[in-house]
């Protein structure tokens, strides 16, 4: 049965990566949250296509591989598109060059929309304007059984949460201080309530907090 997932990374203070710009598009402390997560082999191998076999392996690197296992279609806000630096140009494919690391069908939350629907390598960009239930019900059918992932933003992750649409959610807490940022937990007391909770610490000091509905 189709599970909706999120997985996000955060600071202790449960802040994630705020003031995106041209030069830091997904934000000014997103290296220092998904620090641990790019050293490790499969964020390497799937994200960067370094297949030597090089990063960390562990805990950490658990985690990252279960991201990638049975998801059959994603959601993303507008932001991680991209579109919020370029609502305007209808050329604009996104960060990820002609071979995108989704490989499966993904929509796109905007108010830009509607747009085409955009085909690079194995993954297709559907963009959408639609209430979250709406968007949800079809990336459900497009995963034909498998699961759904709300990649992103932390906006987008937070409207699926508070509609209580979300079955998992993993959080990567990094074992830093930032002080500023997006405030993930605002509003949304009470999930673990109706999730199961379980705590695992990696070896590189990150703590990974799951939410099983």
């Amino acid at each position: 049965m189709t599970r909706v997932r999120v997985d996000l990374n955060i600071s202790l203070d449960g802040y994630a990566s705020g003031g995106q710009s041209a030069e830091n598009p997904m934000g000014e402390d997103w290296g220092r949250l998904m620090d641990a997560y790019t050293a490790t082999r499969t964020m390497q191998q799937r994200v960067f296509g370094d297949t030597t076999g090089a990063g960390t392996t562990g805990v950490d690197d658990a985690y990252a591989a279960a991201y990638f296992e049975g998801v059959g279609a994603e959601i993303l806000g507008a932001g991680m598109f991209g579109l919020h630096a370029h609502p305007d140009d209808p050329a604009w494919q996104g960060w990820w060059g002609d071979e995108p690391p989704f490989g499966m069908p993904v929509f796109v939350l905007t108010h830009t929309a509607p747009r085409p629907s955009l085909t690079l390598g194995g993954t297709t960009f559907h963009f959408r304007d639609a209430l979250v239930d709406e968007v949800l019900a079809e990336a459900v059918a497009a995963a034909d059984g498998q699961d759904v992932r709300i990649g992103g933003g932390v906006g987008t992750a937070r409207d699926f949460l508070q509609a209580g649409l979300v079955d998992d959610v993993h959080l990567a807490i990094a074992p830093i201080v930032l002080g500023r940022g997006v405030r993930v937990w605002g509003g949304l007391g009470g999930l673990d309530l109706t999730h199961r909770v379980t705590t695992e610490i990696a070896e590189s000091g990150t703590t990974h907090v799951t939410f099983r509905r």
